[in-house]
């Protein structure tokens, strides 16, 4: 099974949010303690802890590229312009895909509210949309290298 195919099914059969499912199936590449960086990930859900902002599957891929290892980068200011660029670069490619790097835009539905989270859960828009957006947000870490 591919890391795309499997933090989209961890996102269905698990509690986890979308930043936890993408960050997930990167720890043992990482050298991460997976129940530290669930922990990490718990509160980029629902678009930062359902305030809709930007999606969870995004902010979990920019948690991975961050994390990962740059032995070339010599001092802190290097590695900071490399991984600003890297997200630059997943932020483009994830909106040719989905139009949108916003949890609300993505899903349909306000999840900072009542109304909108109950629509939202009524109407299974998570389990319907969310699946891809982790498995795009997986493929394209992946195509980065």
């Amino acid at each position: 099974m591919s890391r795309a195919t499997e933090a989209a099914a961890l996102l269905n059969s698990s509690p986890l949010n979308c930043a936890q499912s993408v960050l997930s199936v990167f720890c043992e590449e990482l050298g991460l303690d997976k129940d530290n960086a669930l922990k990490v990930a718990l509160a980029f859900g629902g678009g930062m802890g359902r305030t809709c902002g930007r999606c969870g599957a995004v902010a979990g891929a920019c948690m991975v590229l961050g994390l990962r290892p740059y032995p070339e980068l010599k001092t802190p200011k290097e590695r900071r312009e490399k991984v600003y660029a890297l997200v630059k670069e997943f932020n483009d490619r994830f909106m040719a895909l989905n139009q949108s790097l916003n949890c609300t835009d993505l899903l349909g539905y306000d999840l900072s509210n009542a109304e909108g989270l109950a629509a939202a859960r009524s109407n299974k828009a998570i389990s319907r949309v969310c699946p891809k957006l982790v498995a795009d947000a997986v493929t394209i870490l992946e195509e980065m290298g």
